[in-house]
């Protein structure tokens, strides 16, 4: 058969697509996605259901519509849950200053000052990234128990301000070394040190990596459950995921359904945030060398 010749193919013009493939690729992403957010939507549903029917009545329309999970749950730790978001909100923003300030400072030493085992300095700050978090919470309990810092909030913050998220101290290493290094010769010339270089020509053009660092931070934050609940033994002190784990010790046939409802809640900072600084996490993520 003869092989067809480019004006052939250009009269026969393009190829159809047979009608049914698009829908088919739409109905099989739909099944996953609806698969994928049951267990929220039947949380959502749940915490609309009287205790007794949560685990008795699977389905997602309750037949027995209550707001009495919210009502209890709010006030079922003799505190107002609004203590225990703004007690997680104090932690969160914390945590990212000092991140902020500790990660991006790091990150300018290992990426662009030269000193005697810089790079083994840097292997050690990607080892500690391999390291899990469980085998280095008994010495740090030793230490901060000694230094009477148990049941406050130090233990959780002043590790943020020592660099220790090597994650976020990689991420801005990597986009250091993307900026031309005669940025840092000019400013040089002109008789910038080494801490006026990073404030006045580093720092601005690491913005998208601060945001980044920003939205991580406060979603992992947020999150935390086994930090807090290893240092915070008060309860006026819990943050919310401590404070949920405590619902459920206090409550009996309502617990559940208090515990969904509270979560519910929980989630929805969480969920602002990321709708927000949805468009910044993609451009900081596309522009600090993890494409």
């Amino acid at each position: 058969m003869a092989t067809a010749t480019a004006t052939e193919l250009a009269h026969r013009g393009p190829r159809r697509r047979r009608p049914g493939r698009p829908a088919l690729k739409h109905l099989v992403l739909g099944f996953f996605v609806l698969l994928m957010i049951y267990p929220l939507l039947w949380m959502v549903a749940s915490s609309f259901k009287p205790g007794e029917l949560v685990l008795s009545e699977p389905g997602l329309i309750p037949s027995d519509v209550t707001f009495e999970n919210y009502r209890d749950g709010w006030n079922a730790l003799n505190y107002p849950f609004s203590r225990f978001f703004l007690n997680s909100l104090f932690v969160s923003v914390g945590a990212i200053l000092g991140n902020l300030f500790s990660c991006s400072l790091a990150a300018y030493a290992l990426a662009r000052l030269e000193f005697r085992a810089r790079r083994l300095y840097f292997a050690i700050t990607l080892a500690s990234v391999m390291l899990p978090l469980h085998v280095l919470v008994v010495p740090q309990y030793i230490v901060f128990s000694e230094l009477g810092m148990v049941n406050t909030y130090f233990p959780l913050l002043l590790p943020k301000f020592l660099a220790t998220d090597a994650f976020f101290t990689f991420l801005m290493v990597q986009f250091i070394r993307t900026l031309p290094r005669e940025l840092d010769q000019a400013a040089a010339i002109d008789g910038a040190g080494p801490f006026r270089t990073f404030w006045s020509i580093i720092l601005p053009l690491l913005k998208p990596a601060l945001i980044t660092t920003t939205i991580f931070t406060f979603i992992w934050t947020w999150n935390d459950f086994f930090t807090p609940l290893i240092y915070l033994t008060s309860t006026e002190m819990f943050t919310a995921p401590v404070a949920l784990k405590s619902l459920v010790d206090s409550q009996t046939q309502q617990g559940i359904g208090i515990l969904f409802a509270m979560s519910l809640l929980s989630l929805i900072p969480i969920l602002v945030f990321f709708v927000v600084a949805q468009k910044y996490l993609i451009r900081g993520i596309a522009t600090t060398g993890i494409k």
